[in-house]
């Protein structure tokens, strides 16, 4: 029975921060007294909930209980958060993970200008430039816009069209296209944010080309088509396409926007999702502006690229809002050695997620069976059977949604296991490097798709520290 229910409060044992600050000898002071604090906090916590421990007070508050614990938690005030993590969840995309890796160009780019490097003045001539002018440049020559620019993220992007375009005026969207995203993100109130009135026209399954003739009047500032994200309508449905609304917009003398988020930029169609549309392909229907997410199919960092006609590009670059969502030193070098690839590389094998899309079945089943080969024994000291079996991957991030990828994953099923699912879950995610498996029908997968090849090896390392902990 904890002694707080017998009147008795433990928290009188409290050690003080002077005395935990003593036991951390040689630790930096800003370190030794965060972790003691952190520790004060944590027993606070233990005392009341479950008190006393069932190995006894010593167990926990003796000074070699003490010293070992707060060895831990100085580890930990100095450990990034933001540390690096093997994917094996399958998702290639995962938000929570960063969504897109960079390319090996792409992260030796970033470190060359972590310091300092060229951002808004010309090597020759030493005068000032547009920090986005060499980023456009690679642009235009890809997708064949007239200008292109870059921002923040694609939300950024998309306000920054919006305000730009039409601000105080209306915009028909149709309803099958009002989508959220991640995070509670809406368009209604992004479009409410950039000073626009939306329009619904078209019903959730079915829009017309007359839906969007109908609303537009003296006071409509632009078309915009949204990409559909997270999901996808099968059935009774019926859209209008990106180049059937350009003539509408031609015809009644309106900018026409295509939030088209996830960022293709080849014009190969993908292998599992031939629906997916591509920036090149929407540039030459002639939509005034063109807005994409960097670190989805692009396959770079976070950014919102904007591309199109020269005008509708002017005009959001002249945008008072664009300074304020301008991109940094680190994502411009990352986007320039992505587009690079694009134009003198090969990007289904440079570009990490393009890999991860295109790699054959026989390759990712290939690194399943090394992975359950080598992790067979460390996963059984554990008390889990290792064994390779079918597994669907997704792309993720409201790329290519509701389309699956055949992958392998190597299975960790309980038996007799020294530690439980979630437990073990924890363990690998805390572990350096971090592993992300997936927990399904009461097992860990490890599935191959989402990692880069040859990362199996540092997860045996992972699981092998682990059972010598356990040992």
């Amino acid at each position: 029975m904890p002694l707080m229910s017998s009147g008795i409060t433990p928290y009188r044992l409290l050690p003080s921060i002077d005395r935990l600050m003593r036991l951390q000898d040689g630790v930096d002071v800003p370190v030794a007294r965060e972790a003691a604090r952190r520790l004060v906090e944590e027993l606070k916590q233990r005392m009341g909930s479950a008190w006393p421990p069932e190995g006894g007070v010593d167990a926990v508050l003796g000074e070699d209980a003490l010293a070992v614990r707060l060895g831990q938690l100085s580890q930990e005030v100095t450990a990034p958060w933001h540390a690096r993590v093997l994917n094996a969840t399958g998702i290639l995309l995962h938000t929570g993970l960063g969504r897109a890796p960079l390319s090996a160009t792409a992260v030796h780019a970033v470190q060359e200008v972590a310091a300092q490097g060229f951002v808004e003045v010309e090597r020759e001539s030493g005068k000032r430039n547009r920090r986005e002018h060499r980023i456009a440049e690679h642009l235009c020559v890809l997708t064949g816009a007239e200008a292109a620019t870059v921002v923040n993220n694609n939300a950024g992007a998309t306000l920054l069209a919006l305000d730009a375009m039409a601000r105080g005026l209306e915009v028909p969207v149709s309803r099958g296209e009002l989508v959220e995203i991640g995070g509670g993100f809406r368009m209604p109130d992004v479009m409410h944010q950039a000073g626009c009135t939306l329009v619904e026209i078209g019903t959730t399954n079915r829009t017309r080309a007359s839906d969007y003739q109908n609303a537009i009047n003296e006071r409509t500032g632009c078309l915009l088509k949204v990409h559909p994200s997270n999901y996808r309508i099968d059935g009774f449905h019926g859209e209008v396409g990106l180049a059937e609304l350009v003539k509408i917009g031609t015809r009644n003398h309106l900018p026409v926007i295509e939030d088209l988020g996830s960022g293709l930029m080849l014009e190969e169609k993908l292998p599992h999702d031939a629906r997916e549309s591509n920036v090149p392909a929407s540039v030459r229907t002639g939509a005034d502006l063109v807005c994409f997410s960097g670190d989805k199919l692009f396959g770079s960092c976070q950014a919102g690229i904007l591309v199109g006609k020269r005008a509708a590009i002017a005009r959001v670059a002249g945008h008072p809002l664009y300074r304020a969502l301008r991109v940094d030193k680190l994502a411009l070098a990352a986007l320039e050695a992505t587009l690079l690839t694009y134009r003198f590389g090969e990007p289904k094998r440079d570009i990490p997620i393009l890999r991860a899309i295109w790699a054959p079945l026989e390759e990712i089943e290939a690194e399943a069976t090394a992975l359950q080969a080598e992790i067979g024994e460390p996963a059984r000291l554990l008390g889990y059977l290792a064994s390779v079996e079918e597994s669907l991957g997704y792309v993720g991030s409201g790329a290519s949604p509701a389309r699956s990828l055949q992958s392998r994953a190597v299975r960790l099923a309980p038996d007799a296991p020294r530690l439980g699912i979630e437990e073990f879950a924890r363990r690998l995610r805390c572990a350096e490097p971090a592993v992300f498996p997936r927990i399904e029908d009461g097992s860990l997968f490890l599935d191959l798709r989402s990692l880069a090849p040859g990362q199996w090896r540092e997860i045996v390392e992972v699981v092998a520290a682990l059972s010598r902990e356990e040992g």
